[in-house]
């Protein structure tokens, strides 16, 4: 197993419980890739980004199940949004069947007009109706979809824009539509509980601290610091991974999960260059994602968490609630707060203080009490290469997970999925190339965990789709 974000965590888990000896190599000197959590020189921890998970995200939440981590996520049942005019609405489920569930709060929504309301009515209908496949979708971005179902400018700014660039990591016109619409259907329309949203209570890299437990307790091994420089290939099957000092470990089965960009360096190059079989690879983008942390000498929030509206900061995270210091916090009257800007390319030539600079100034528009707090301290986390770019028919550039070289599988979000660069993403990803391993083996499996069952109407939708489809 090459690699201990989460996808290869999830394989590596999944294979050992299933009773193969799995050895884990990774790089870094911790679990969890680009979802983790780092020790600052003061001692303070923070994670590189804000990671969260939606209740839609079954794959997600079985592997922290399996590893003994569900109940360190909280989950929330009520959405909080602001606009720069510092106007509070919230989105939650009413006792309705879906997709009306979410109606009432949408009709409170303060932040938009009628007209508003009324476009986006019509387009969450015609992705329900349609059992969240609406026609002549192919090939068509985000942005240019909306545009069709006459949205106005004011509910993709406000509405469509606020929930996909955070969900998906791209801006709506470099968006495939259906990654799009996927988020809305099995989010916020096919059932109750798809929307809410689970932040962990820990440092995210405490979510993995049973992986490796799990690992070892079943004869595997968990190699911590070690770089593989090329994966070897005789015959057209996997041979063995070579490390960085030129070690050389042979095994019966190999899972590469690693971002699409470090997996071309690996791979002999009739895999992945010109009339490769793995060359549309290099056609993946990808799309980076800033963290901001600051922490204020007193109280300035009382919400959990915020999605502002009108501002370049998309998410404000009250870490000294949510982490359960709050209580410490008042005591030392301090707060915490992270900040999270997905597709945030025009700041990754920015500085470090012009973009602390930034959020201060927007914090102030949402958070009064911050225009009087004292900032004790800052700092920035940039993933310029965060998640894979959803661009518009990317879906052709990603490669299943069972390689062209028997017995080396690949695993990543960038995979062939079904989903887009989310976390569950990357789990699914984890137990689809577990499964391909195993049947390899000759010990077929089922890992991947269905999605939620629709509800209400959407399932009447649903079941009249699956019925046309056959």
């Amino acid at each position: 197993m090459i690699g201990g974000g989460l996808a290869g965590l999830s394989s590596a888990v999944a294979l050992a419980d299933a009773g193969l000896q799995v050895r884990l190599i990774e790089k870094r000197p911790h679990l969890g890739g680009r979802a983790t959590s780092y020790t600052l020189p003061d001692g303070s921890e923070v994670d590189n980004c804000q990671h969260v998970t939606l209740g839609c995200c079954t794959n997600l939440a079985d592997f922290y199940e399996r590893v003994g981590a569900a109940d360190k996520i909280r989950f929330y049942d009520k959405l909080y949004f602001v606009d720069a005019k510092g106007r509070r609405s919230t989105i939650e489920a009413a006792p309705l069947p879906p997709p009306l569930h979410m109606m009432p709060s949408f009709l409170f929504f303060g932040a938009l007009t009628f007209a508003d309301k009324r476009g986006i009515a019509k387009a969450m209908l015609a992705i329900a109706t349609a059992g969240g496949e609406p026609p002549d979708v192919e090939g068509v971005s985000m942005l240019d979809w909306l545009r069709r179902m006459k949205q106005t400018t004011s509910a993709i700014e406000r509405f469509w824009r606020v929930v996909l660039v955070s969900a998906l990591d791209e801006e709506l016109a470099q968006t495939d539509a259906r990654y799009g619409i996927d988020v809305f259907w099995k989010a916020f329309l096919g059932s109750k509980t798809g929307y809410r949203v689970g932040i962990p209570v820990v440092p995210l890299a405490d979510l993995y601290n049973g992986c490796r437990d799990s690992i070892v307790r079943k004869g595997g091994e968990v190699r911590m610091r070690a770089n593989v420089r090329e994966i070897r290939v005789s015959d057209k099957q996997f041979a063995a991974a070579v490390l960085a000092d030129g070690t050389e470990i042979a095994a019966d089965g190999c899972i590469c999960a690693v971002p699409q960009n470090e997996i071309l360096a690996l791979l002999p190059a009739e895999l992945t260059g010109a009339d490769g079989p793995l060359e549309g690879v290099r056609n993946i983008k990808s799309s980076p994602i800033t963290g901001v942390h600051l922490w204020y000498d007193r109280k300035v929030m009382t919400e959990p968490f915020l999605t502002l509206l009108d501002h370049t900061t998309q998410w404000v995270f009250n870490k000294s609630e949510l982490s359960g210091d709050d209580a410490g916090a008042k005591k030392e009257e301090g707060q915490y707060l992270q900040l999270v800007i997905s597709a945030s390319y025009d700041l990754v030539a920015k500085s470090r203080q012009e973009i602390i600079d930034l959020c201060v100034r927007e914090l102030a528009e949402v958070l009064p009490a911050t225009r009087e707090a004292k900032l004790v301290k800052a700092t920035v986390i940039k993933e310029v290469n965060a998640t894979f770019s959803p661009g518009v028919g990317v879906d052709r550039f990603r490669p299943p997970q069972q390689s062209p070289v028997r017995n080396l599988v690949m695993a990543g979000d960038w995979t062939r999925t079904g989903w887009p660069s989310t976390m569950e993403g990357a789990v699914r990803s984890g137990y689809l190339a577990a499964e391909a391993l195993l049947a390899g083996l000759g010990k077929p499996a089922k890992l991947l965990r269905p999605d939620l069952p629709f509800e209400g109407l959407s399932k009447f939708w649903a079941s009249r789709r699956a019925g046309a489809q056959r």
